[in-house]
C-alpha cells in the first residue's frame, strides 16, 4: 500500500514560518540539543566548482526524523534566485514513513536568520539598537527581518564589497522595514560603535577585526558554515566570550576558533559551550556589560526539523500543501 506524503513549496513555507513563530522555534530546537534530547551528526559537504556546494544534514528530533539535501550556489541572489536549494525530509516517527518534502531553500533562508535572533536575544545588550551587516546576499536581507524582532533597531548599517548591490539591497529594507539603512565605505565604518554585527558573507578570508568592534557588542558569525573560510580575525576570537550552536560542529568545521586553535592563541575550552546551555539557564552568557559575546553559526539539522514539523503539523491542520502518493 503506498504512503500519503505532503509536498510543501516555497510560498507555502513563507505564509507559514514567520519570524514571530520561528525565533522561539529555534530556541526549542537549541535547548533541545544542548539538553541531549536530540541526534545529529556533522554536515556532510561536497565541494562543488565556482565556490558552489552540495551538502546533506541528517538527524533525529523528538517528533521527527528525516535530513537535508541542499545545494549553495552563492552567486544565485543576484539573479533573483535563492543561493540554497533543495528539501527537507520528514519521516513520521510511529510508521517510519516519509511524511513531508519541504522547499528547503526558504526553510533555510528563515530559520538561519531566526536562529542568529534567538542567540542575540540571549548574549546581546537588553538596549541595543544599532545592527550592522556585513554582506548584501540572501542572508543579509533575511537577517535584518529577524533582528528588528528581538532588539529595538533605530539604525541599520550595511557593507558589501559591491557598494551598488549593497545600495539596492539597502533600498528594500528602507522600504520594509521603515527604518533607515545606511551603506558604509568599508566594513571599519559599518560595525563602529555597532551593538550587533552579523557577518554574513562569503569571504575567504577575514573582513572583520577585532580592533573595530566595540565593548559590549554582541556578533553573529553566520557566513562561513564549513571548515576554511573565515570571516574574522584571529583577535576577535581570542577577546570574545564565544558560543557554539553545536560545540563538536564548530570544533570540527568552524573556520574562525579552529584557526584561532591551530595558531596557539587559544584551546577548545574557549568555546564556552552552546548556545542552547545560555537559553536554558545552564550558563552564562554575557557576563558585564563591556563583553564582547559571539556566537559561532553553523546551521544545525534539528533547526531544519523543528521547522519543519512546525510547518508540517500546521499544513495538515490547515489542508495545506500537495498530498502525493509514494
Amino acid at each position: 500500500m503506498g504512503m500519503t506524503l505532503r509536498v510543501i513549496d516555497q510560498e507555502m513555507v513563507r505564509r507559514i514560518l514567520t519570524y514571530e513563530a520561528c525565533i522561539p522555534l529555534m530556541r526549542q530546537a537549541m535547548i533541545a540539543l544542548s539538553g541531549g534530547r536530540t541526534t545529529q551528526v556533522l554536515r556532510q559537504i561536497i565541494d562543488l566548482k565556482g565556490g558552489r556546494a552540495f551538502g546533506v544534514m541528517p538527524g533525529a528530533a523528538e517528533a521527527t526524523f528525516g535530513a537535508k539535501m541542499i545545494s549553495v550556489y552563492p552567486e544565485n541572489f543576484a539573479k533573483g534566485i535563492q543561493s540554497h536549494q533543495g528539501a527537507v525530509l520528514l519521516f513520521e516517527p510511529q510508521s517510519g514513513a516519509l511524511a513531508a518534502v519541504i522547499h528547503a531553500g526558504e526553510v533555510t533562508a528563515i530559520r538561519t536568520a531566526a536562529a542568529t535572533a534567538a542567540a542575540s536575544d540571549a548574549l546581546a545588550r537588553p538596549n541595543a539598537s544599532r545592527l550592522a551587516i556585513l554582506g548584501y546576499g540572501e542572508q543579509a536581507h533575511r537577517h535584518a527581518h529577524a533582528m528588528v524582532q528581538i532588539r529595538p533597531v533605530s539604525e541599520i548599517r550595511l557593507w558589501g564589497r559591491s557598494h551598488e548591490r549593497a545600495q539596492t539591497l539597502a533600498k528594500r529594507l528602507e522600504a520594509e522595514l521603515e527604518r533607515p539603512v545606511i551603506v558604509c565605505s568599508s566594513a571599519r565604518e559599518a560595525v563602529r560603535d555597532a551593538d550587533l554585527i552579523c557577518t554574513v558573507t562569503a569571504a575567504a578570508e577575514p573582513i572583520l577585526e577585532s580592533a573595530w568592534v566595540a565593548d559590549g557588542a554582541h556578533v553573529n558569525l553566520v557566513g562561513s558554515s564549513r571548515d576554511g573560510p573565515r570571516e574574522v580575525d584571529d583577535a576577535l576570537v581570542v577577546r570574545g566570550r564565544v558560543f557554539a550552536d553545536h560545540r563538536e560542529g564548530v570544533l570540527k568545521q568552524g573556520a574562525e576558533v579552529r584557526h584561532a586553535i591551530a595558531a596557539g592563541l587559544i584551546g577548545e575550552d574557549h568555546v564556552l559551550g552552546e548556545i542552547g546551555e545560555v537559553m536554558s539557564g545552564a550558563k552564562t552568557g554575557r557576563q558585564v556589560s563591556g563583553d564582547v559575546t559571539i556566537y559561532k553559526s553553523l546551521g544545525a539539522i534539528v533547526q531544519d526539523l523543528y521547522a519543519g514539523w512546525f510547518i508540517y503539523e500546521r499544513a495538515l491542520a490547515e489542508g495545506l500543501g500537495t498530498e502525493a502518493s509514494f
